[in-house]
């Protein structure tokens, strides 16, 4: 079982990276959040399916701490939150229950995080701008 959550990690992984991730950028219904690469320094932007509440924006990991995205949250929670860009520190909600949050966020990137995910994790960007 871990082995088959491993490799489905591997493949799903990539096809966002090369392909999934480049045409995601460019849809309207995705967000993009920038965050700084805890290797290189140089600015990171992944697209997610997240919504703003007030001074909050909120989405869910698919793969938790696995995910590059969170491991950079992790070493700097410093983010930018785009389409117009908001800055914000991102915090990581592991008490959070993620498929619940699901339910609030929107349907299309629901469906996917719940359908490819194996690990979800909540994450919270206080916005300061």
């Amino acid at each position: 079982m871990a082995r088959e959550r491993d490799l489905r990690f591997r493949v799903v992984t990539r096809v966002q990276r090369y392909l999934a991730n480049p045409v995601t950028r460019r849809l309207p219904f995705h967000t993009l959040v920038e965050t700084t690469g805890r290797t290189s320094g140089l600015p990171r932007r992944t697209p997610v399916g997240g919504r703003r509440v007030g001074r909050e924006f909120w989405f869910v990991s698919e793969y938790g701490v696995k995910s590059q995205y969170v491991r950079n949250i992790q070493a700097d929670p410093r983010v930018r939150v785009g389409g117009r860009w908001h800055h914000g520190t991102a915090q990581l909600l592991p008490e959070d229950d993620p498929r619940d949050r699901l339910r609030s966020l929107p349907w299309f990137n629901s469906m996917a995080v719940r359908a490819f995910g194996t690990n979800l994790l909540t994450v919270k960007v206080e916005l300061t701008d």
